[in-house]
């Protein structure tokens, strides 16, 4: 069988999965009137918001296509524009369906809880398989289907396409960082005013209905963690794939176009290993663990994909003279990567950990040393990842040139390939995350009993976690990508300096010297934008989030029948204050990461750009694990002094881990996500616009 038939038959697989999963949960209970009511406000504005989010980015959107058709190189610039837009496009698709997914299945799962903590489980997971597999699928048969145009219908060849469609990346990337962090501005600035005016000054329940900013908040789960994760890995895979691709033109004259396609047929053995292991996940009584459930659908989607990677490896990275085995070893090193950092993410973010408690024991003596005891952890977390990393990069550099003779970077590229086969089991354990919260809110909101909201408040617990390690695999295949995407713009630029010569380029000799002033130049530049961006990103959702507790304040002042039941706040108000707030403070970080490198590029040249790329990565790896993991663990820390441990809610621990968990928010929703994209979306820029830093 010829195993690129895979390509559209795992597309026309998940597309069926889909209608199925979409008919499972739309059939489901909606629960009561007094629940579909809240479910029906959280939807109204999630979608608003959405809507008014792609228009502003469409419109920018636009105008990079017409520089890119331009600036690009002559003959080559319709296939970069076109690109770009057919990825910005697909990107906000995906968005779409993973905010629509969830602003349905949330109230499903509300009504579930109501029957056992196993139907909201599936529920919860099966709504977020429906963005899971639709961006997985979106991603593989959109850059599938622009190489096929490229390389056959329009006969540019299989050795040429690979870089002529590199715009689908970039223009997946643009969209993802604009989503990522006008969701990440909303969400946050949401959160922090419900909590502070609401929890520590009201001294009100989260989620009370009488909190004029919850339904703000709830809003903000769906158009962060849904719609804004979904492009986010939407772009990773669509750039990981076209940059595994480019490295396989370099291997043409052994696998021939198997090479190049490779990355996408492993890419559709994720998705059918990914629909097997959804279908496993159950819990059997309400005292059982939820993770546990999710862990186990997990382990079976790895060990089926574990299995299918050797047939794909064996039959397509065959040649003379090469080891299949280590390639597929390579594979599997990218996939136990994954499992690892998976891992790790739990050890940091659980409660049941010691990183966890230390922080829920710091606040005993309050918010001060709650926040120092947060912030050391969030530095400490930074360290085993980094190590698995470099060791991930290592062994399967050295793998692939054991497999064959300069099959190093190949070899990463599997690694990349085996990481990412996961992802869309991964994306719908990340989308259960906001359809948990969303459902703890219309139970409370709602009044329904205490046995009720404990089932809710387990899955949020888990909830919390899954969105955790999904920041933590989406940091992992980022640091892959990234050094792909680097040796790809490597590769980039001594094509353009042998003129165009393939054989002339693979012997050119570009080395990047930080001892040249320029170069280191470009180094430092490049540290710098990832903490300026992330301070961008943090300032922002401090000042919308200022506009939020000023209003929440002025509704508790000016309406005192709000705490007594008698006037109902104005939660629109709240919503459309955010989304006016997260839309105007967006643009300037996302425009500063769009504009730097291409500045360090025109002024200081390639050499200088490769150096500003290497170390804006290495940075933004580092600081984005320490956003995500510190911001996650604060948040579980007040969850676990929720719990009844050090005092319970209302205690002064509570309170100070309250102001821990809203230092952190803006971290692990907003900056550190961002980054994941901005690392990305630095090596697709400089990628498309290699020729210009040439000339």
């Amino acid at each position: 069988m010829n195993l690129v038939s895979l390509i559209p038959l795992s597309g026309l697989l998940a597309l069926v999965l889909i209608g199925y999963l979409i008919w499972d949960v739309t059939r489901r209970d909606t629960g009561d009137a007094k629940m579909q009511e809240i479910a029906g406000a959280i939807k109204e504005g999630a979608m608003a918001f959405l809507a008014r989010q792609y228009k502003t980015i469409y419109g920018l959107s636009v105008v990079v296509a017409v520089i890119l058709f331009f600036t690009s190189k002559p003959g080559e610039g319709v296939y970069t524009a076109v690109a770009f837009i057919t990825g910005a496009v697909a990107s906000g698709i995906s968005g779409y369906i993973g905010m629509y997914s969830a602003v349905n299945a949330n109230l499903r799962v509300a009504a579930g809880a109501k029957k056992s903590l196993n139907d909201a489980l599936q529920t919860a997971l099966r709504g977020g398989a429906i963005t899971g597999f639709a961006v997985t699928t979106l991603s593989l048969l959109g850059v599938w289907g622009l190489y096929e145009v490229v390389a056959n219908v329009l006969g540019r060849g299989p050795e040429h396409a690979p870089t002529l469609i590199v715009g689908f990346g970039f223009g997946a990337s643009f969209v993802a960082l604009f989503a990522q962090l006008g969701g990440g501005i909303f969400t946050k600035a949401a959160d922090v005013g419900a909590d502070l005016v609401g929890k520590v000054e009201a001294g009100i329940p989260e989620d009370d209905p009488r909190n004029p900013a919850v339904v703000a908040d709830l809003v903000g789960d769906n158009v962060g963690d849904c719609a804004g994760r979904g492009a986010d890995l939407f772009e990773s895979t669509a750039a990981e794939n076209i940059g595994a691709m480019i490295l396989g033109v370099g291997l043409f004259p052994v696998f021939g176009v198997n090479g190049i396609l490779f990355p996408l047929v492993a890419r559709a053995m994720g998705i059918i290993a990914s629909a097997v292991g959804i279908f496993t996940v159950r819990v059997k009584g309400d005292d059982d663990d939820p993770m546990a459930g999710l862990n186990r659908g997990y382990f079976v989607t790895s060990v089926l994909i574990a299995i299918g990677l050797y047939f794909v490896v064996n039959s397509m990275l065959t040649g003379p003279g090469v080891k299949t085995l280590y390639f597929y070893l390579a594979a599997l090193v990218g996939l136990v990567m994954s499992y690892i950092f998976v891992w790790l993410t739990q050890y940091y973010t659980e409660y049941r950990y010691r990183p966890v408690r230390e922080i829920a024991q710091a606040s005993i003596t309050g918010p001060a040393t709650n926040i120092i005891a947060g912030v050391a952890v969030g530095m400490e977390s930074v360290a085993l990842p980094v190590i698995v990393i470099s060791a991930a990069i290592y062994a399967a550099y050295w793998l692939g040139g054991q497999a064959m003779p300069n099959g190093g970077l190949y070899g990463t590229a599997v690694a990349t390939m085996g990481m990412l086969s996961t992802v869309a089991y991964i994306l719908a354990m990340d989308t259960y995350g906001p359809i948990t919260d969303n459902a703890g809110g219309i139970i409370e909101m709602s009044g329904a009993p205490e046995e009720i909201r404990r089932r809710t408040d387990r899955l949020d617990s888990s909830g919390n976690t899954t969105k955790a390690l999904t920041k933590g695999y989406a940091v992992g295949s980022a640091s892959l990508a990234a050094f792909l995407l680097f040796s790809a713009y490597i590769d980039e630029v001594k094509l353009y300096m042998a003129g165009g010569d393939a054989a002339k380029a693979a012997a050119t000799y570009f080395p990047i010297d930080i001892g040249k002033p320029e170069v280191f130049i470009g180094a430092f530049i490049g540290a710098m934008l990832v903490f300026l961006f992330s301070s961008t990103a943090i300032r922002a959702v401090g000042k919308a989030a200022q506009v939020v507790i000023q209003e929440v304040r002025r509704q508790f002042k000016e309406m005192p029948g709000i705490m007594d039941g008698t006037q109902k706040p104005l939660y629109g108000r709240a919503v459309d204050i955010v989304t006016r707030g997260a839309l105007k403070e967006m643009v300037l970080p996302g425009l500063l990461v769009v504009i730097t490198p291409v500045v360090v590029g025109l002024v200081l040249k390639a050499e200088a750009a490769a150096a500003f790329l290497m170390v804006a990565t290495i940075a933004g790896v580092i600081l984005a694990l320490f956003l995500n993991t510190g911001g996650g663990a604060w948040d579980n820390a007040k969850k676990y002094i929720e719990t009844g441990a050090m005092g319970g809610k209302k205690s002064d621990p509570h309170k100070a881990a309250v102001v821990g968990d809203t230092v952190g928010d803006p971290f692990k929703d907003t900056a550190g996500p961002s980054l994941h994209v901005l690392i990305k979306l630095l090596s697709t820029i400089t990628l498309v616009l290699a020729g210009l830093f040439v000339r």
